[in-house]
């Protein structure tokens, strides 16, 4: 039982990473590509019914991704645009909830306000990984790439605990909406109070503990689970823990992470484990869907793909209508607001508008729903719910996401931020930092400079290479004839790590140097390598 089941995981994840390769080959962004696939896989004969239970969502999949995308949150730039952040990922959350209850409650038979509810909470967050997969490889500005990421972090509590209050209406047959509102309040800020205290303590034993390289990494995979499960356990919002914590850890990471090894071998970690998850969630996504057809029970496919249009129609327009008028919402708040806001258009509202994809915390949601009532009945159109979900996803993240990238090239927005372009930062940084060097060597190594050869080279390297940054931030406003040189350099240093690396190679067949000792030095090729490909690109 075991081996199978450890068996079919194999597959699948080999499964993932061969559609992940053909969807990088046809240009399709992979969480698309992959729900797609476990689609069409799913209705293939044979293949086992893999069913989703909405507990290993919330526990296995969705506590590091959430971690992940906060640690590479820019604190700077999330309280920068606080403003548009909350007001979509809290005011749209609920507004979305209001409308699709409502409606719902009015199109579909026997669909009470309280279930509308309950499924406006679960379609109405956009999904984190789909947007930030999507607009990768998309130039876009960064305000835009800001507000989405920081909405798609903040908006899963919220939405999650509209989902608990209407649940809990629908089972108890109670609801108040002052106590609802206090409880909301409360949930959500002492989430943050567990996630920061828990963090608090992880960067004290990063910090103060003798770790290791392969501890501190470790550590990092553990402390979003004991952020999530601490603040489950006294039920408040783990999602605002998760979040809270791994924007506070971010933040400090230059103390956590002393050494470059383990800076270096937790990225490795996260890259290889958060990818892993990515694939899987998206492509269960996909063979979930016969499984939920199977328990649709007395409605027919037809009534449940015309009632999940009908909302996803809805949750497209709600969210293009909200965002256009609150881009203009600081203008209208005082001097001070406005001074903090670039002057808002209609092409960032419109891909912002455009970018609601719906994914895994919305299936897991609607999986998590309860059979039965407390009186033993069955819980009211919960396979309807369930299928709209599906729907919704289906559709906002295949056809949105696939035409995000043809609204981003129509509307041609201009980034309006005050930083030079990224090549430009990266050689201005990476010159400072040299000159930050070669002034300390200056200042209080004269003598060591003098009396060893080896300080007086690297005084020289790091002039050498002072001289060759400065060439290359020059270049960036200079002909095309200069720039050209500067390309033929890089690729000349491309070639010459790639004559080294093979040089290693023959070095290991001889046998006259440590493998440890040759594989230090292919990694310092890798580094180097890293750098001119990633100014490249």
């Amino acid at each position: 039982m075991y081996q199978e089941n450890l068996l079919l995981i194999l597959v699948l994840l080999f499964a993932v990473f061969l559609l992940i390769m053909l969807g990088q080959r046809l240009r399709i962004c992979y969480p698309i590509f992959l729900v797609l696939a476990g689609l069409g896989i799913s209705f293939i004969p044979g293949i086992p019914r893999i069913e989703i239970k909405p507990e290993i969502i919330f526990l296995i999949f969705l506590p590091p991704l959430l971690y992940e995308a906060a640690w590479y949150t820019s604190w700077n730039d999330f309280w920068k645009w606080r403003r548009p952040i909350g007001m979509l990922a809290f005011g749209l959350v609920f507004f979305t909830s209001l409308i699709v209850a409502f409606v719902s409650n009015a199109v579909i038979p026997g669909f009470t306000l309280a279930l509308g509810f309950l499924l406006g909470g679960i379609i109405s967050p956009p999904d984190a990984v789909a947007a930030t997969s999507v607009l990768k490889n998309i130039k876009i500005s960064k305000r835009i790439t800001t507000i989405l990421e920081g909405e798609s972090l903040i908006n899963d509590a919220s939405s999650l605990i509209v989902f608990r209050f209407a649940l809990l209406a629908i089972i108890t047959g109670k609801f108040s909406f002052g106590l609802a509102i206090g409880q909301f309040f409360l949930v959500a800020g002492m989430g943050i109070v567990i996630g920061l205290a828990i963090a608090y303590i992880v960067y004290l034993v990063h910090h103060h503990l003798p770790t290791t390289p392969g501890i501190d990494a470790a550590l990092t995979l553990m402390t979003p689970y004991f952020m999530y499960i601490g603040a489950e356990h006294f039920h408040f919002s783990g999602v605002m823990a998760v979040v809270s914590g791994g924007l506070f850890l971010s933040f400090r990471s230059n103390e956590i992470f002393t050494q470059s090894s383990a800076r270096l071998q937790a990225v490795s970690t996260w890259a290889t484990v958060v990818f892993i998850l990515n694939g899987l969630v998206f492509i269960l996504i996909g063979l979930e869907l016969p499984v939920i057809i199977e328990n649709l029970g007395n409605y027919s496919i037809w009534e449940g793909i015309k009632y999940g249009l009908l909302i996803s129609l809805i949750t497209i327009v709600i969210r293009i209508l909200y965002v256009l008028p609150i881009a203009y919402v600081p203008k209208w708040l005082g001097q001070k607001v406005r001074m903090d806001h670039v002057n808002p258009t209609w092409k960032g509202p419109v891909i912002i508008g455009w970018a609601g994809m719906r994914g895994v915390v919305s299936l897991a949601s609607a999986l998590s729903i309860p059979m039965l009532l407390d009186d033993g009945s069955a819980f009211p159109l919960r396979n309807l719910i369930l299928f709209i979900t599906f729907v919704v996803i289906l559709v906002t993240l295949v056809f949105q996401g696939l035409t995000l990238p043809l609204i981003i090239k129509w509307v041609n927005i201009k980034d309006t931020e005050d930083f030079p372009p990224d090549e430009e930062q990266d050689a201005a940084i990476h010159l400072r930092l040299m000159h930050v060097a070669l002034k300390e060597l200056n200042e209080k190594y004269a003598v060591e400079m003098k009396e060893n050869e080896l300080v007086g080279f690297l005084k020289d390297k790091l002039e050498s290479d002072i001289t060759i940054v400065d060439q290359r931030l020059a270049s960036m406003e200079c002909d095309a004839t200069q720039q050209k040189e500067i390309d033929v350099y890089n690729k000349v240093l491309i070639h010459l790590y790639t004559i080294q690396r093979t040089e290693l190679y023959k070095m290991r067949k001889e046998k006259i140097y440590s493998d440890e000792e040759i594989r230090k030095h292919e990694s310092q090729l890798d580094l180097d390598e890293t750098k001119i490909t990633q100014i490249q690109h």
